[in-house]
């Protein structure tokens, strides 16, 4: 029996239920999340990543997002957004920093609900050691800047 690995949801996947099962799921590996920060981090334990988020940071900062209880964003096959919620993607900057948005589908209302709830994702990744920062973009849409402690 081959058992498919546990991928927390980054907005940019199909719509998944909120069932008990993905719950145990997502509380089962933040909890691993933090026992290796523990392990590997010394006296800063839990309150700074681990070098493995530090090589996989959208995974690591989805896990974080999806455990603290916000929705993620879904798309359907044809990649058209059908939820509205958080979409985790790598930073234009190589890999320096992740870009967290808030999307949904077209005249779902997301870009009003932006900077309520970016601020609430950063208020789940930043005592968790990730540094979080509040922009405006393109269209003047805002977007979250994660990126690792200095």
């Amino acid at each position: 029996m081959v058992t498919a690995s546990f991928e927390p949801a980054t907005g940019d996947g199909p719509e998944r239920s909120a069932t008990a099962a993905r719950a145990a799921e997502v509380r089962t590996a933040y909890e691993g999340l933090l026992q290796i920060r523990r392990l590997v981090n010394g006296r800063a334990g839990t309150a700074v990543p681990a070098p493995w988020e530090l090589r996989q940071m959208p995974r690591a900062v989805a896990l974080v997002l999806e455990a603290a209880g916000l929705a993620p964003s879904a798309v359907d096959a044809e990649g058209r957004r059908t939820r509205t919620g958080y979409r985790v993607a790598p930073g234009p900057s190589g890999g320096a920093a992740v870009e967290v948005t808030w999307l949904g589908p077209p005249g779902g209302g997301a870009a009003e609900a932006e900077q309520e709830r970016l601020t609430a994702c950063a208020a789940a990744l930043e005592p968790l050691g990730w540094g979080c920062l509040l922009y405006r973009g393109p269209r003047r849409r805002r977007f979250l800047e994660v990126e690792p402690p200095r």
